[in-house]
């Protein structure tokens, strides 16, 4: 027999097992995988249920959005919500930025201002500086000082005679290769370089996935779907279907609390529990391209134009080995037709157009695919005149997001509660996850995280190499029929 106190401890652990809550993440998005994530590492049991094969397979991520630089129409208040939440979100993700400044420049088809925007970029620099004061692992956008710098005319001259260095550091460096290729009679001054930095969803995906797979607290059911589910008085019983090969398995589980991750589909669930919630669904594709003429390294760069106009916003998001992600802000290019829909009064679930649903279900027709990449090519040559020369280079980015309410400007949101232990994450940028399921944790009571950084209360993922996670992001790239180039590790 086990001595008294072998035996008290083999009776509290089996008291405990019994008394732990268990949750469901219905979802395996960036929203989905980050809760279940979070939950295992505090040692919550959690179910993570994804439709698909593998995780955070949604809509285009490229950027950090910290700070929230690339929106001029948003609110001061949700740009400082976007910074905090991307640094938090990088401390919890440590290997999935791609360290390179972005350029914000107005052209002269654009009605704005450039100087407009550095009240915003003083008051965002501002609130970093205090943040890094409060803990020094909040310095994860460079050093405060040096957050965005103004380049005019002559400064562009002076760097279009220069050489880019092989690892280019300097907001000058990266410069070089925009100063010589850009047409400067084309845009007006100055032009803005900040450190918004990339975001490879494919290393977040493989961050998540290297955690979860090795977690005993989390299982993950990947190719499974949520069929059905009801609150009996005391537990969410959920109905999943589960397909293994050829064979479709039905399963009946018992959950004391549902989160609801499931990203532009969130109002399934929503009604599936008469659960009613107001938002909007937006479909979105941005183009991979590759410039084979080009042999340096850009920069992100963001040409500001009215949304929806043939004059829209023009950006160029950069990768290993010139290849290069477009986005074109024009009902050509990123923009669809009816692609941002609303709830309605019988029905949570904005119903996007066929077309556009079965995009998403089914993939793209190659002559679409093709004719909207070539658009955005021509789109960014109006600014770069030699991308003209760049090609189609594979499938798009594409997704479809949410966006709780009825204000399509909004980025910066989190979660909502209804009834009995059920709560919606609904994240329009992926930066916001993690405060999301802080929240939940939080209101909840799920377990105690206070006085406790972000690394003490994710050890597994902070322990992750760099090494592991972009070897895992390529095979993730490669298997959805992506280049392996969105995957690797870009800039300094």
């Amino acid at each position: 027999m086990p001595r008294i106190n072998e035996f008290q401890y083999l009776m509290n652990q089996m008291i405990d097992q019994i008394s732990s809550p268990t949750v469901a993440v219905v979802g395996g998005g960036i929203a989905g995988a980050t809760a279940a994530l979070h939950l295992a590492e505090l040692g919550v049991k959690v179910d993570l249920i994804e439709k698909n094969e593998s995780l955070v397979s949604g809509p285009p991520i490229c950027h950090l959005h910290a700070g929230g630089n690339l929106y001029r129409e948003i609110s001061v208040e949700q740009c400082i919500d976007l910074l905090a939440q991307s640094i938090e979100s990088v401390r919890l993700y440590p290997h999935t930025l791609n360290r390179r400044p972005t350029l914000i420049v107005v052209p002269h088809s654009d009605g704005g201002d450039p100087l407009a925007l550095l009240p915003r970029l003083e008051q965002i620099r501002s609130v970093y500086q205090t943040l890094v004061e409060q803990d020094g692992r909040n310095q994860v956008l460079g050093d405060p000082k040096q957050y965005f710098k103004l380049y005019y005319r002559d400064d562009l001259e002076v760097l279009k005679a220069q050489h880019q260095p092989a690892d280019p550091r300097s907001y000058d460096d990266w410069l070089i290769p925009f100063a010589q290729n850009t047409d400067l009679e084309n845009i007006k001054y100055p032009v803005v370089a900040v450190n918004e930095f990339g975001w490879s969803v494919f290393r977040i995906a493989a961050s998540a996935m290297l955690v979860l797979e090795k977690s005993p607290l989390c299982e993950l059911k990947t190719a499974t779907k949520l069929v059905d589910m009801r609150w009996d008085e005391k537990q969410w019983l959920l109905i999943l279907e589960s397909h293994d090969g050829e064979v479709l398995t039905t399963q009946q589980q018992a959950y004391d609390y549902v989160i609801n991750a499931c990203g532009f589909e969130t109002g399934i669930l929503d009604d599936l529990v008469a659960a009613p919630r107001q938002r909007m669904v937006e479909f979105k594709a941005a183009y991979v391209t590759k410039w084979a003429d080009n042999n340096v390294l850009w920069p992100e760069v963001i040409f500001h134009g009215p949304r929806g106009t043939e004059n829209g916003m023009a950006q160029l998001t950069p990768y290993a080995n010139s290849v290069f992600q477009l986005h074109g802000m024009t009902k050509g290019i990123t923009l669809f037709d009816d692609g941002l829909v609303s709830s309605c009064q019988q029905s949570s679930q904005p119903k996007l157009p066929p077309q556009l649903e079965n995009k998403i279900v089914n993939g793209w027709r190659e002559e679409v695919r093709v004719d909207r990449s070539v658009k955005a090519i021509k789109h960014m040559s109006r600014f770069v005149p030699d991308y003209d020369s760049a090609t189609e280079f594979g499938l798009p980015l594409f997704g479809a997001q949410q966006i709780p309410g009825d204000d399509e400007t909004l980025r910066a949101a989190d979660v909502s509660f209804a009834q009995q232990h059920y709560a919606r994450i609904e994240v329009v940028k992926g930066s916001s996850a993690l405060e999301a399921v802080r929240k939940i944790v939080s209101e909840w009571d799920l377990a105690d995280t206070e006085n406790k950084s972000i690394e003490e209360l994710h050890p597994l993922a902070c322990a992750l190499s760099e090494a592991d996670v972009e070897a895992k992001a390529k095979q993730l790239a490669l298997g959805r029929g992506y280049p392996q180039e969105l995957a690797q590790i870009y800039g300094y």
